[in-house]
């Protein structure tokens, strides 16, 4: 619960404790009051419904109590400076405004004229006008200023009110009053708003835009009427035609106006309504806990992405796709990442989108961006989250976290008689020497086409596509290729558990290629933990004999381990090896390496010799009963 501290200060005879305790007893009474009153503490103001601590503080102005005013003056949030005349009113500006200063707080001052009612000076306007807006402008710390009346009771809950909402709504960070402007974190932070809120983004918010943000906001409907108030306001308040087109639907400039319009009546709290309902903190930075909400994955599990995260996805992309040819480029791209710090660190390093699938003009297709977010949160699911935050996501049941958008796999156990595993996010790495083929791989995963000069692979890269499985299901695959920090890797055991697969491959026409992969099976045996296929590339060219002691075959024969699969990237069916990789991924048991013949599983046999005892004892009791019957 906030805890807002109130500091009255003010001349002597000013009308501090009259109106303090015109709060307290709801009316005036005319009682002799002692000098000062003591601190008194409302766990709710009059008139208010937030949960708000308010402490009122009175203070002496007279010189021998000067140490005391510093000290409340510096452990206040809130300074209520009250001036009753013109000598207190000069006083203001002479002397209190730079008595604060000198002292060094950063805190909000809400400036009162008490004794209204014995001052005929005047309409409230005029006095606001000539009185208060001069030294406003003069004194920024100056929040807001109001008249107020202890004798007959005017405006005393809503001078509190004020100095409450000068902490817990601050204009500070909103409003630059120097320049007559919203201030640039202020600006951001609604240009994102405006753009969630613009759902079908064509740049303006329609009426049912406008009717739903207000539902969002301020929890109450937006009338006609009252629409048709705010879309003049703007039209009145701007300069020119931007805000609104002939339809008078209100485009960014005019949602901007809308909000400086507030700033400047005094009406900051509707912006702050706004600004928290998005989830923004008083620094106008999102709140961590709404971007970084607690999600853990337990061991041996994997994020992906709920139904409703992958239907998210497929909209935003349909949404952004402007032109319709089935891919974002970099402008609708920039577009969708708006309201975001942009693409997230990952993706900019792996050299985004060439990581997933494009279509002839190099933009990422809906497949890819899928794809893309599929492996962005099987790696990292808290960036996903984060950006889910940033775009806006909207659970299917409002009162579900962001996290809804994303599931929990079910634990993956290394075992070699396990049966399928229930993921759609399987993760391979493939393993072996420099020159083997393996980007070349890498680059047939993503239909692309082959390229005959060898570069050699410094940093780990991955690709992710879709693969449909026998029997119609689709999986993503990422395949990885470690590059120099291979060693490193297959000795990391957070790496390695993180992966379904190993892919050894070679080149069948270089005869020193296979003995890679004998070396590394032979340095990291715990690799035999994990499921694995041996693939055999460049199958175009001779086939030559490997420098090794048991050639491929031999050598997966001797593990009872199905032999090589012999592609090449320049022929169609390799298709295939992707397949045969996702499927092992997924039923991992068909590829693990065995030491010697598995024992013969007699589960099943068991399972029908008892079915068909069952069915004996069945047919015999039938049998006895028909008997008993005749």
């Amino acid at each position: 619960m906030t805890t807002v501290r109130v500091c009255v200060c003010g001349d002597e005879s000013t009308g501090k404790s009259s109106l303090i305790s015109s709060l307290v007893r709801g009316q005036f009474i005319p009682l002799k009051l002692q000098p000062v009153l003591p601190n008194i503490t409302f766990p709710r103001l009059p008139g208010t419904f937030e949960d708000v601590t308010t402490i009122i503080v009175d203070t002496s102005a007279r010189p021998q109590d000067r140490t005391t005013l510093r000290k409340e003056i510096r452990k206040s949030n809130v300074i209520l400076l009250v001036y009753a005349d013109h000598y207190s009113y000069e006083r203001v500006a002479l002397f209190w405004m730079p008595y604060f200063r000198s002292l060094g707080v950063n805190v909000p001052v809400v400036l009162c004229a008490t004794k209204s009612d014995l001052v005929g000076q005047g309409s409230t306007s005029q006095v606001v006008k000539e009185e208060m807006l001069p030294v406003m402008a003069e004194f920024r710390e100056i929040d807001s200023c109001i008249r107020t009346s202890a004798r007959e009771h005017r405006n005393v809950n809503e001078v509190f009110i004020l100095c409450q909402k000068a902490v817990t709504h601050p204009i500070a960070p909103l409003y630059d009053y120097k320049e007559g402007v919203l201030k640039p974190a202020c600006v951001s932070a609604l240009r994102r708003i405006f753009y969630l809120c613009d759902k079908d983004q064509d740049g303006y918010l329609n009426d049912q835009e406008m009717r739903d943000f207000q539902a969002k906001c301020f929890h109450k409907t937006l009338t006609d009427d009252d629409l048709e108030n705010i879309k003049a306001s703007i039209s009145k308040a701007s300069k020119g035609p931007s805000t609104a087109d002939s339809e008078r639907r209100v485009d960014l400039a005019g949602f901007l106006q809308l909000n400086k319009i507030y700033a400047e009546k005094g009406r900051h709290e509707t912006i702050w309504i706004i600004l928290r309902e998005y989830h923004y903190t008083n620094s106008l930075s999102l709140d961590d806990k709404f971007l970084h909400p607690k999600f853990d994955v337990p061991e041996h599990c994997s994020a992906e992405l709920s139904p409703a995260g992958y239907r998210f996805f497929v909209d935003l992309f349909l949404l952004f796709d402007k032109d319709s040819d089935g891919g974002l480029n970099d402008g609708e791209l920039g577009a969708l990442f708006a309201p975001t710090p942009g693409l997230p660190a990952s993706w900019s390093e792996s050299s985004f989108p060439s990581s997933t699938v494009r279509n002839e003009a190099g933009h990422i297709t809906l497949q890819g961006w899928l794809a893309q977010w599929s492996m962005t949160t099987f790696l990292e699911p808290k960036t996903t989250i984060e950006y889910l935050a940033y775009l806006g996501f909207e659970p299917p049941n409002p009162k579900d976290p962001v996290t809804a958008a994303l599931k929990i796999t079910k634990p993956r156990k290394r075992r070699r008689r396990q049966g399928r595993v229930e993921r759609n996010v399987v993760m391979c790495y493939i393993l072996g020497a420099p020159g083997a083929g393996k980007s070349s791989l890498l680059d047939a995963f993503l239909h692309r086409p082959f390229d005959s000069l060898h570069r050699p692979t410094i940093k780990p890269r991955r690709n992710v596509n879709s693969v449909e499985l026998p029997g119609g299901k689709q999986v993503y695959l990422i395949l990885e290729e470690l590059g120099e920090l291979e060693p490193a890797i297959l000795e990391n055991k957070a790496k390695l558990d993180s992966c379904d697969l190993l892919c050894y491959t070679y080149d069948s026409s270089d005869p020193d290629s296979f003995s890679h992969i004998v070396n590394i099976r032979a340095k990291y045996p715990h690799l035999d933990e994990l499921p694995s296929i041996y693939t055999a590339l460049k199958a175009d060219r001779d086939k030559t004999t490997q420098r090794s002691e048991l050639q491929p075959d031999e050598y997966t024969s001797s593990l009872n381990m199905s032999t090589p699969l012999h592609v090449s990237v320049t022929w169609n069916s390799i298709t295939e090896l992707f397949v045969a990789l996702a499927d092992a991924a997924t039923n991992p048991s068909s590829a693990y390496p065995k030491s010697e013949e598995d024992a013969p599983d007699r589960r099943s046999l068991y399972m029908a010799l008892g079915a068909t005892g069952c069915a004996a004892v069945a047919a015999l009791m039938i049998w006895r009963r028909s008997t008993n019957a005749a």
